[in-house]
């Protein structure tokens, strides 16, 4: 396996990473929800070649909380170039009932560097998690329905499917949400945690890590965007634990963020899944990877942000520490 390497210590004021894009000047844009400092809300940064880190803008806080707590990102470039960004505001993430419904995704279009509007997509959602967008869709991952039962009495996360030009959709966080494309049941009882990263191959496939299984679902589509087949396209526990954000290369590999095990996956095209790099619990400090949030492809490097907060029985991360950081492997 690969030693991770120390990509950059990150400013004072991101306490907790996330999420990643690569914007068209070539930057590492990096989704900061600040989980670990209740005292300060969310940000987007930019992290050019030189590694020099430059905050882009605060996100847009609730009006019902006074925060925002932006994990997945996605990009959207539009013809007078300006760039939408599109968020999942992630209020209910750190289990305070009375933010649980409360999640949010979000628009905020950029214009260089000033932001010239934002608007709400969709609200009341209990745990938006990753978004992509694909044909003029935006998928977003919703980690816990726990409104629905199911009658194995397991939990249940889903995808939700939104249009582009979609404004203050009402959520409900039950099956009648028209926007809801397919769902999933994790079957590990001692990790109800579900849909969590998400990406799509050229062929229009969507794949989908559940989290708690450890698992990546592959969910393939009808003409008129309608679910058509979904199964489970890799699993493997002896190398992948934990499935948190992923993201495909060019040559069709999935690379995916193990948080629970300190670790980097990669998963071929013929779902062979193999553990690239796995850190012990460490401060991060040296280049370890301390709980991996998500993996990006960046100036030839597989980048991941060091989420650093969660501790459990089944995690190997015990603490936060400070400076945040991000790692990388060698491709």
């Amino acid at each position: 396996m690969q030693t991770p390497k120390l990509l950059l210590h990150l400013p004072e004021y991101i306490s907790t990473p996330d999420s990643m894009e690569i914007d068209r000047e070539g930057n590492l844009v990096l989704s900061c929800p600040n989980f670990a400092d209740k005292t300060s809300s969310g940000c987007i940064v930019k992290i050019n070649k030189d590694l020099i880190v430059t905050k882009w803008f605060d996100v847009p806080i609730s009006p019902e909380t006074g925060v925002a707590r932006n994990m997945g990102i996605a990009l959207n470039y539009l013809d007078n170039g300006c760039c939408d960004i599109y968020l999942c505001d992630n209020q209910g993430w750190c289990g305070d009932e009375d933010l649980v419904f409360k999640g949010r995704i979000l628009k905020v279009t950029m214009d260089g560097d000033k932001m010239v509007d934002w608007k709400t997509v969709a609200y009341g959602m209990e745990h938006p998690n990753g978004v992509r967008i694909y044909n003029g869709q935006i998928y977003v991952t919703q980690s816990c329905l726990s409104k629905v039962k199911d009658s194995s009495g397991l939990l249940v996360s889903c995808v939700y499917k939104f249009a582009l030009g979609d404004e203050n959709i009402a959520i409900t966080n039950t099956l009648a949400d028209q926007n809801i494309v397919t769902t999933f049941i994790t079957f590990n009882p001692d990790c109800q945690y579900g849909a969590d990263g998400i990406d799509f191959d050229k062929q229009g496939n969507m794949y989908v890590g559940n989290f708690g299984d450890g698992a990546i679902y592959k969910t393939s589509f009808n003409v008129d965007g309608t679910m058509k087949e979904q199964s489970v396209w890799a699993q493997n526990q002896s190398q992948l634990q934990s499935t948190d954000g992923i993201i495909f290369d060019n040559d069709g590999n999935l690379y995916v963020a193990d948080f629970s095990a300190n670790a980097i996956a990669k998963i071929t095209p013929d779902a062979t899944v193999t553990r690239l790099a796995q850190s012990g619990d460490c401060s991060g400090y040296e280049g370890g990877l301390e709980q991996p949030g998500e993996p990006i492809i960046w100036d030839g490097k597989i980048v991941a942000s060091c989420f650093d907060l969660v501790v459990g029985p089944d995690k190997i991360n015990t603490g936060h520490e400070m400076p945040t950081t991000l790692s990388y492997l060698d491709i």
